[in-house]
């Protein structure tokens, strides 16, 4: 059982910033591509971003030039580094790792709003 540890939602205002970690086992973090996904109420699970094991990334263009995806190896973690946060950022935050099959974290919320 591959299991998923998230951190660092919260209620923040606009224009905030935060930082979501995703803490993931070491046996397989390394050759794993991580994504943070989010799903606001009523709407279907979205792609935010994802790094590859090599460090290629890519992000959703809604949020493009405001968050940052990273990963320490050493750590076994994944990172969202969140800035400008707008109200439509709100939602529940889920990490996922891909290793020949696809895993989740329990979800963290984060809350926009002044």
């Amino acid at each position: 059982q591959v299991q998923l540890v998230e951190s660092g939602g919260g209620l923040v205002q606009p224009g905030g910033s935060l930082k979501l970690s995703c803490a993931a086992p070491g046996s397989i973090f390394g050759s794993a591509a991580m994504s943070w996904y989010r799903q606001a109420p009523g709407k279907q699970r979205e792609l935010v971003a994802t790094i590859t094991s090599g460090g290629y990334t890519r992000y959703a263009d809604s949020v493009k030039g405001r968050f940052a995806i990273s990963r320490d190896n050493a750590k076994n973690t994944v990172y969202l580094q969140m800035n400008s946060l707008k109200p439509e950022d709100t939602g529940v935050y889920y990490c996922k790792l891909r290793y020949i099959a696809d895993y989740w974290g329990q979800g963290t919320q984060v809350t926009v709003s002044s």
